[in-house]
């Protein structure tokens, strides 16, 4: 009886195995072809890998570059993927950085610098089996996603508060005369998209609203950046748009060392001078790498060619002025909102240079 017992014991979970690794194939087989389990995948069993290679200035700059840091760090976070930042010294180490990155088998490498584009459609078609992805340019190659934001719309927002708030000399910081400026990193056609876009914002409050337009020609010279914010405000503007990357902590510091304001760009910059950036223009370079990420897991990035953000898309808009919100009669914030709104319906154009 007792070997009896043990010879149905012994069968039994030799069966209980055998149904076990029945099971455990049909799930494999249920997700092949998947990418970590993504449909639409094509690496299975293979960690996704993604690279990503900052513009002019590096990480550090407080803005653009960072922000787009803080998304790949999301990506390790939220998708598990492996992640790595490089930063070129100039622009001429892109052909370097992208060919390495490559060979290296990253199945995803986004380039944030705009003067990569050349670059790219040299490397591009050599790694056909690698997804490359550009920021704030269009490059039309198969195995490439152009990621571009519509700044216009953002800047056009900034503009027409700033035209709103430098009018008004009840607000601390003030003066009677309607001046306010933008000092750009470089004069380019993606940097003119900014100053287009907030000159025309403060024309559609006010045609008398004069704009003081300079350019740094650098992203990463803080020093530079408050030398000419100086300038501008001694010139009588009270509100100075940093349209300069790395450049543009400068000219923060020269508002908040003058009483004056300064709006800050691409991340939400408010708090690097509490009460002294109106607002920031914030362009959303991390929700744009969460995105290709999420498109790799899900095995369609392929399909995607162009990835454009506006105010539509939650891709640009101002910050919600934490520090400053108290200090702006709630009838401008009222009409910002519906200037919002009015973009969003297409009911305002808004000028972008870079498609004329």
């Amino acid at each position: 009886m007792k070997s009896r017992l043990k010879f149905f014991t012994v069968m039994m979970v030799l069966v209980l195995a055998f149904l076990t690794a029945c099971g455990s194939n049909s799930s494999n087989s249920s997700n092949s072809g998947d990418a970590n389990g993504a449909s639409g995948g094509t690496r299975e069993g293979k960690k996704l890998k993604i690279a990503l290679v900052t513009s002019a200035g590096g990480l550090g700059d407080k803005s653009y570059n960072d922000l787009g840091y803080e998304g790949l760090k999301k990506v390790e976070l939220v998708y598990g993927m492996e992640t790595k930042v490089v930063e070129p010294k100039d622009i001429s180490e892109g052909e370097k950085y992208l060919t390495e990155l490559a060979r290296a088998g990253y199945d995803l490498v986004i380039t944030l610098e705009y003067g990569h584009a050349d670059i790219l459609k040299n490397v591009a078609p050599q790694f056909p089996d690698t997804r490359f992805s550009i920021f704030n340019i269009e490059v039309d190659e198969p195995n490439v996603t152009s990621v571009l934001f519509k700044e216009h719309e953002g800047s056009f927002l900034a503009g027409a508060l700033a035209a709103m708030v430098t009018a008004d000399t009840s607000i601390p910081g003030m003066n009677a005369e309607k001046k306010i400026g933008v000092i750009g990193g470089t004069e380019s056609p993606g940097i003119d998209k900014f100053i287009v876009g907030y000159e025309e914002g403060a024309k559609y409050i006010d045609e008398s609203v004069e704009v003081i337009k300079s350019y740094a020609n650098s992203f990463e010279d803080p020093a530079k950046g408050k030398e000419m914010a100086l300038v501008q405000i001694g010139q009588g503007a009270d509100i100075v748009y940093q349209v300069a990357g790395g450049t543009g902590i400068g000219i923060i510091e020269a508002a908040k060392e003058k009483g004056v304001f300064a709006i800050g760009v691409d991340s939400d910059q408010d708090y690097l001078a509490e009460g002294f950036v109106l607002t920031s223009m914030m362009k959303r370079v991390d929700n744009a790498v969460i995105e290709l990420a999420k498109y790799l897991q899900e095995g369609t990035l392929d399909n995607v060619s162009v990835l454009t953000l506006g105010l539509k898309e939650s891709g640009v808009d101002l910050s919600p002025m934490t520090y400053t919100k108290d200090k702006i009669p709630s009838g401008y914030l009222e009409k910002i909102a519906q200037i919002r709104n009015d973009i969003i319906e297409g009911k305002i154009q808004v000028t972008d240079i870079t498609q004329n």
